[in-house]
């Protein structure tokens, strides 16, 4: 695929042209580094759904949808404002796709907000939370502050990490 800065788009900005075909294009409200390891693993994702194993097949497919979620490739469309479902599943697939690129280490909160938030990101804090809660609840997320296991209502900073549930 040429450079991105060489990539056709559409007058309005939402969508790429490649090979004479329309692409949803990535939020570009996300920040450039967040944006970057997003895309390391959807390609890490589409590099696995190439394996033989159907099983890992499913996984890496669940992967790629993640990852395309939190860019805003799928899902709701990221210029049109979001319902609170469209949002929460959209915080979901974040907090994975990044789980997965960090491979083991925790992701603060903010970077989720300033995914799907954008420049409005604090205002995004507290439904990441609430949706870090809930997948602490089902087991896929471990809540951490200071190195000990605490719940998503702690004051001050908190970490995610991948809970024993947790499908990668």
């Amino acid at each position: 695929m040429p450079d991105s800065a060489e990539v056709e788009r559409t007058e309005d900005g939402r969508h790429v042209v490649v090979d004479g075909r329309r692409w949803r294009a990535s939020d570009p409200a996300i920040p450039e580094a967040l944006r970057q390891e997003l895309v390391d693993e959807l390609m890490s994702a589409r590099r696995a759904v190439r394996t033989t194993d159907e099983q890992a097949k499913v996984a890496a497919r669940g992967r790629v949808q993640d990852a395309k979620v939190a860019l805003g490739e799928r899902g709701h469309p990221w210029w049109e404002a979001p319902t609170d479902e469209a949002r929460t599943v959209r915080i979901t697939a974040t907090i994975r796709a990044l789980l997965r690129k960090r491979d083991g280490k925790s992701i603060c909160p903010s970077d989720v907000a300033r995914v799907v938030g954008g420049e409005a990101w604090r205002e995004e804090m507290p439904r990441v939370r609430a949706v870090a809660g809930d997948l602490a609840a089902r087991g896929e997320l471990t809540v951490t502050q200071k190195g000990h296991t605490v719940t998503v209502d702690a004051g001050g900073p908190i970490r995610l990490a991948r809970g024993p549930g947790f499908d990668a």
